[in-house]
Formats: structure tokens, C-alpha cells, sequence
């Protein structure tokens, strides 16, 4: 079974406007499969996860591109970055021709330097993640979160999911090779995918030693997302250094299995100098991770608000990259731990969101939406708390009430 991507039409349009663009994102969400569905006729297909034909890309670039010609798709390209040079010399000497060579890579960050060398001005670079509720119930149409008062009242076309339903997406996961396949087998997938993504991934480029207590770095930190990241707690957690943990951490970010999101704060500057918050970017691993062995259990045990935060964060996020849009959201948190969990900042607008389990929000779960007061030179833009209730409807004063399966 196919879901449509919401992210099929920005690809279409990017690559008729630049020789060459990039698709990353984690592994398993379909972004090989996305291209070979949307590909033209006569684009040829090569993937460097093949042994030999990476052997070919590595010792012979500009060989590879002779045998390889445009128009192609090249996946995992982070295994070859020996052919930046030489696509950037193709696509130099065809300056007028677009949609060349279509790249995909697990390992975004781990592919900026030879894109900075190579191909800067050349190559549009787009983030993709796994599938968003819209995409699984075949409503790939939407566009970029923002809260707005013509969300109420408006007739729901998902007034049938509860709480549960929910918390079996959330248990599920966004991966399309499970989602899409109800013969495979949840554990089995993420245990497979987890091995996959240690030994291909990260043992070579970190230099890991010792692959279990990788693992357990993984679980310790999908046990903290939604939550403030403290790299002491977390390397006491697992026996190693803060120094590994960071440096563990920023593998984690590289590979798009993490986020690391930035507390608002006027000035700018100051945004790294306070504590961030963690978010795994697919809440099926996280509980995979964490043990949590069916929806019933994830809905009422303690993790249930982190996990439902972080789902809310993926989706969001979803809702932006899939269109083409780069986020700019945060969260708010004051000395007196008053915390907003997100704000979207649009147009010099600041848009608060609180996320509850709730199915009856009340004034008390945004009562801290009042914090952005402080912030003069911004404007306060509608708030939104995102919960169990079955509609959007007006809570507040320029607040309202969002079911989580409408974002």
C-alpha cells in the first residue's frame, strides 16, 4: 500500500528549479521510494548502499558519473563524497539544465562540508521525515501549522478517534515500511532498524567501541524526550563522560533520529546559553526504546505527556518541512519553571501552544500563554491548546482548542 506524500509536490517544483537537490532524513522514511514513484521516464536509478558499485563511486568519481549520466537518482550519497567534485563539474558545464541529479542521505550534517565545497549554489536540500496522521489518513494537503480561529467550527473529519487511537499512532510510529505492512512485525522492525543504524551508521563515523552501551545511550535519551537535556544526567546514566555524551548526542542530531530544540528568549544570542529540550523524531522507536509494549500501557503510564508532547513536536515539524517551510519554533521556560511547551514565531508574531491529554481544556491549561507580555517588540499571534478534545473550538481569549489529529 502507497500513501501520498505531502512532500511529492515541493520536490516536483525544487527540482525544476535547481540541477541538483538533496533529500534527507532518517532512515526507513521513504525517501528512495518517493523518488523512484515520481521519477520521469528515463532517470536512472543507483543506490551506494551496494557494496560494489560504492567501491566504483569512491575509486573512480568521475567514472561513475560517465556510466552514471543525468538525469539520476544517486541514494546515500554520504557513502561517496568523492562525487561532489564531479557533479559539480557536470552540472557546470550544462548550466542550463535542472532536476540533473537527484541525491538522497541519511546523514545531513555528515554531507554539509562537501556540499559547501562542491556544490553551494547548486543543490536545494530538503528534510524529510516519517508520515505524518494526514498522510496516513490519506490528507496529504495540509500546510504548515500556525493556530488560527478558522480551524473552529469547521466540520471534523476525524471526530472518531479517542485517546486511544492516538496513543496507537504514537506507539506505532511514522516508519512507512511498517505502517504501510500490518504483516510486519513492530519489535522485529525497530530491533532491526536500531542494529541497522548502529553498525551502518555510527560505529565507523564515532569510532564506537562498545555497541551495547551505545544502545543503552539511545534508551536513556529516548527515556528524556520532551524533557530538558542535562548531559551530566544522561552520561551518569550510561557510565561515560560528558565529552562522549555530546559527542554521542550530536550523532543522534546528524542522522535525524533527534532534535534539539532552542528555549525563546529575546535576544537571540542568548539562545544557546540555556538549557534545550530533546525530541526523538519518531515516537514509535522512543517507545520501542523505553519498553512500553502496547498503546494501553504508553496512554497510562508515566510517559504519556512526554511522548504526547513529542508527538505533537513531530507533527508540526512534519507540517513544515513536507511543505518546503523552515520551522522557527521554540519553547519558553522561566526561572520559576513557568514553561510554555512551543511557540511558533511567524511574521513577528509569537503563536503559544500548550500540549494536554486532556478532552475538557479550561483556562488553566494556558494560563502561561501571558509570559509572551514580556516580549514588546513582539506581537502575540492566536494560542493553542492541543488535546483530546473531538473539535477546534474557542477556549479563551484568542485561544482555542485543537484535537491532535487536526495539526
Amino acid at each position: 500500500m502507497y500513501l501520498e506524500r505531502t512532500i511529492e509536490t515541493y520536490i516536483k517544483k525544487i527540482s525544476s528549479g535547481f540541477p541538483v537537490f538533496l533529500l534527507t532524513g532518517m532512515r526507513q522514511t521513504g525517501k528512495s521510494y518517493i523518488l523512484n514513484k515520481i521519477k520521469e521516464h528515463g532517470r536512472k536509478y543507483v543506490s551506494l548502499d551496494d557494496l560494489q558499485i560504492r567501491k566504483f563511486a569512491v575509486e573512480d568519481p568521475k567514472g561513475f558519473i560517465d556510466v552514471y549520466q543525468p538525469p539520476v537518482i544517486i541514494d546515500e550519497i554520504q557513502y561517496a563524497p568523492e562525487l561532489f567534485t564531479y557533479i559539480k563539474i557536470y552540472v557546470d558545464t550544462h548550466p542550463k539544465q535542472k532536476g540533473l541529479f537527484w541525491l538522497t542521505g541519511s546523514q545531513r550534517f555528515h554531507l554539509m562540508k562537501g556540499i559547501r565545497e562542491s556544490l553551494a549554489g547548486r543543490v536545494a536540500i530538503i528534510d524529510m521525515l516519517g508520515l505524518s496522521y494526514r498522510e496516513i489518513a490519506n490528507r496529504p494537503d495540509y500546510k504548515p501549522f500556525v493556530p488560527d480561529f478558522n480551524l473552529a467550527g469547521s466540520k471534523n473529519k476525524f471526530a472518531g478517534l479517542n485517546a486511544i487511537d492516538v496513543f496507537t499512532n504514537i506507539w506505532k510510529g511514522s516508519y512507512p515500511g511498517f505502517i504501510t505492512d500490518s504483516s510486519v512485525d513492530r519489535d522485529a522492525f525497530y530491533r532491526s532498524y536500531l542494529r541497522t543504524y548502529i553498525e551502518r551508521d555510527i560505529s565507523d563515523d564515532i569510532g564506537i567501541k562498545n555497541e551495547l552501551q551505545y544502545y543503552d545511550f539511545i534508551r536513556a535519551a529516548a527515556s528524556r524526550t520532551g524533557g530538558l537535556l542535562n548531559y551530566s544526567n544522561l552520561s551518569a546514566d550510561v557510565d561515560i563522560n560528558v565529552r562522549t555524551a555530546k559527542k554521542w548526542m550530536e550523532a543522534l542530531v546528524r542522522s535525524g533520529l533527534v532534535y534539539i530544540l532552542e528555549p525563546y528568549t529575546p535576544n537571540i544570542n542568548r539562545r544557546i546559553a540555556n538549557t534545550p529540550k530533546i525530541y526523538f523524531m519518531d515516537t514509535g522507536l522512543a517507545a520501542y526504546l523505553t519498553k512500553w509494549d502496547s498503546p494501553e500501557t504508553l496512554m497510562n503510564g508515566a510517559f504519556n505527556g512526554a511522548v504526547l508532547e513529542t508527538y505533537v513536536f513531530c507533527e508540526i515539524m512534519k507540517s513544515y518541512w513536507h511543505n518546503g517551510n523552515e520551522e522557527s519554533i521554540y519553547f519558553y521556560r522561566e526561572n520559576e519553571r513557568k514553561e510554555i511547551d512551543f511557540i511558533i514565531e511567524r511574521n513577528n508574531t509569537l503563536y503559544p501552544i500548550e500540549v494536554k491529554k486532556t478532552a475538557s481544556p479550561d483556562v488553566s491549561d494556558f494560563k502561561n500563554f501571558s509570559l509572551l507580555e514580556n516580549f514588546k517588540s513582539k506581537q502575540t499571534g492566536t494560542g493553542a491548546v492541543i488535546c483530546m478534545y473531538p473539535e477546534a473550538m474557542p477556549i479563551g481569549k484568542n485561544v482555542l482548542s485543537v484535537p491532535v489529529w487536526e495539526i
